[in-house]
């Protein structure tokens, strides 16, 4: 008992903060998400102010503040940072689950492998929209080979030059998009930028 005392004590003396302005900054980086979601393709801005535990973005933390609690299971690699495992805990209360076909939501912070998206839970017939969301931090949105995108949100095309993205994304993408209205969404992050990919979206030739 004491040892756990301690180190709650040591935890405390640690944690992070989360929002700064908890409502404010919630509904401005849900807004941006939405934004990301319906103009897929189109790099956004999350401008709110948290604690960022190490291996996390701000873009990736900000979301998970704002999406993530405790009625939405969480799946995370298994061997993430504990700093970040104790950080989402404290501020969301969300539970983790061992799978991504699990989770409502899945994270992947930068230098981890990804799950494939036909891992991730597809949704149900009647509940397509209960599928999981997978975070993805890159290495660049602006950079990368180049992806041309249609579908809905999208004027005509869009390019998407992505880089460090999970081996095979693409093509795994075009699978996804087929499975429609079941399938995973998508946010890819790069430090404080955000672009939406909903499985609605096209991978042009």
């Amino acid at each position: 008992m004491e040892h756990q005392m301690m180190a709650a004590a040591a935890t405390g003396r640690t944690l992070l903060p989360g929002f700064a302005d908890p409502v404010g900054d919630a509904q401005a980086t849900f807004r941006a998400a939405l934004d990301a979601l319906a103009q897929p393709g189109r790099v956004c801005e999350i401008l709110a102010d948290s604690g960022v535990p190490a291996g996390l973005s701000p873009a990736m933390t900000a979301l998970l503040l704002t999406l993530v609690d405790v009625d939405t299971p969480l799946w995370l690699p298994e061997s993430a940072d504990e700093g970040v495992l104790a950080f989402l805990r404290f501020h969301c209360g969300c539970s983790l689950v061992p799978s991504p076909a699990l989770a409502r939501f899945a994270a992947v912070p930068a230098g981890f492998a990804a799950p494939a998206l036909s891992a991730c839970h597809q949704g149900d017939p009647a509940y397509p929209d209960q599928s999981t969301t997978l975070l993805i931090e890159v290495g660049s949105l602006d950079s990368g080979p180049q992806a041309m995108l249609s579908g809905p949100g999208i004027p005509s095309r869009r390019a998407l030059a992505a880089s460090g993205l999970p081996e095979g994304f693409w093509r795994e993408w075009r699978l996804n998009h087929q499975r429609f209205p079941l399938g995973v969404d998508v946010f890819l992050t790069q430090g404080r930028r955000i672009c939406g990919l909903p499985r609605s979206t096209r991978l042009e030739n």
